[in-house]
C-alpha cells in the first residue's frame, strides 16, 4: 500500500473544540442552573437541521428555546452549549437578513453546511443531530417495550419499568478507496444516486468482524474484486442516522469489476487522467466535500482535487 496516500484535508464532521463535560451529565443542580442562565447557548435541532449563518451556528437563549428533549453538548471557553430537539420548530428555512451586511440564516443539514461550519460549531452540530436521530428511533425499551425517558442530559434513555439503561447507538461502517497495480482507483455507482454520481465503496461492519475484514468482504461482494491489503486512513461521524465511517486505502489487482447489480450498478477503474476527463466532460460527478469519500479520492488524486469535488 503506497504510504503517500493520506487524508490531506481535515474531515468536515470530525472537527470539534468543545469539552463534552460528561462528568456533568448527572449533576441535576448544575444542569438546572445552565438552563436558567441567559448566557447559555441553545442549539435547536429540527429533523436533522440546525440554523446556520455563514460559518457559524445560530443559537438561542434558554428562555427562547422551544419545548423538546434537552441535551448537554458541552462547555467551551466557559460557555455552556445545550440542544433542544424540537421537530417543526425551525419552520421556514430563511430568517431574512435583507438590507443588512450579515448573510441570512437558514435551516440546513450537515450535508449542506458541514464543510462551512467552523471547528467548534461543526462538532456541536454533529453531536446534537446524532443524539436527536438516536432518540427519535429508540423511544421504547428493547427488553420490555415500555416507553423510555431521557436521562443523563440526553446521553441515556432509561426504562421506568425494568430500570434498564440504553445508550446511543453508533454503527461502524468501512469506506475504502481501492487502488490497483497501475495506480488506478476504483469508483462505483449505487442505484438511485443522482445521474453521474460515482464514489468509493462502503459497507457496514458485521457482528464479530474487524473493519479490515469488512473492507475485504464488502469489495468482494459489491464488485467481485479481491483486496490484497488495506490501511486505515481516518474516521468521521456520519449521523445519517448513526454511522461512524472508518476510511481505508486498499490495494487489489486491476481485474474487471463485476458489480452485484443490486447495490452497485456500475464500477470503473480510473487513472487520474481518466477521472479528470470524465469530470471535465460532465460524464461523472465526484463525491461531495463533506464525505470522507471525497477526502480519500483527494489523497490519491493530489492537491488539485478539492475544486473538482465541489461540482
Amino acid at each position: 500500500m503506497p504510504d503517500e496516500y493520506s487524508l490531506r484535508s481535515p474531515l468536515a464532521l470530525s472537527r470539534s473544540t468543545a469539552d463534552r463535560a460528561a462528568h456533568l451529565r448527572r449533576d441535576t443542580e448544575w444542569l438546572g442552573k445552565a438552563w436558567s442562565d441567559p448566557a447559555t447557548r441553545v442549539l435547536v435541532v429540527d429533523d436533522g437541521r440546525v440554523r446556520v449563518r455563514g460559518d457559524a451556528l445560530c443559537f438561542v437563549g434558554p428562555g427562547d428555546a422551544p419545548d423538546g428533549e434537552r441535551y448537554l453538548l458541552g462547555v467551551d471557553d466557559d460557555t455552556v452549549y445545550l440542544a433542544v430537539h424540537a421537530p417543526g420548530a425551525l419552520g421556514s428555512s430563511d430568517d431574512g437578513g435583507s438590507g443588512t451586511t450579515n448573510p441570512p440564516a437558514a435551516a440546513a443539514t450537515l450535508r449542506e453546511a458541514g464543510t462551512s461550519l467552523n471547528d467548534r460549531d461543526a462538532g456541536l452540530a454533529v453531536h446534537a443531530i446524532a443524539l436527536a436521530n438516536w432518540h427519535a428511533t429508540h423511544t421504547h425499551c428493547p427488553r420490555c417495550g415500555h416507553p423510555t425517558v431521557v436521562t443523563e442530559a440526553g446521553h441515556v434513555r432509561r426504562c421506568p419499568a425494568d430500570g434498564s439503561d440504553h445508550y446511543p447507538r453508533v454503527d461502524p461502517a468501512v469506506i475504502m478507496l481501492v487502488v490497483d497495480e497501475n495506480d488506478r482507483c476504483l469508483l462505483g455507482r449505487q442505484r438511485g444516486w443522482p445521474d453521474g454520481r460515482y464514489s468509493t465503496l462502503a459497507g457496514f461492519v458485521e457482528p464479530g468482524e474487524t473493519p479490515e475484514r469488512a473492507v475485504v468482504r464488502e469489495v468482494a461482494e459489491e464488485v467481485g474484486i479481491t483486496v490484497n491489503s488495506c490501511r486505515y486512513a481516518g474516521a468521521q461521524p456520519w449521523p445519517f442516522p448513526s454511522s461512524l465511517m472508518l476510511g481505508y486505502y486498499a490495494t487489489a489487482a486491476g481485474d474487471a469489476p463485476r458489480p452485484d447489480g443490486d447495490e452497485i450498478e456500475d464500477a470503473r477503474w480510473f487513472s487520474r487522467a481518466d477521472l479528470e476527463a470524465a469530470w471535465s466532460s460532465g460524464e461523472i460527478r465526484t463525491p461531495t466535500p463533506v464525505s470522507i469519500a471525497s477526502r480519500l479520492v483527494e489523497g490519491w488524486f493530489g492537491d488539485t482535487f478539492p475544486a473538482r469535488a465541489s461540482r
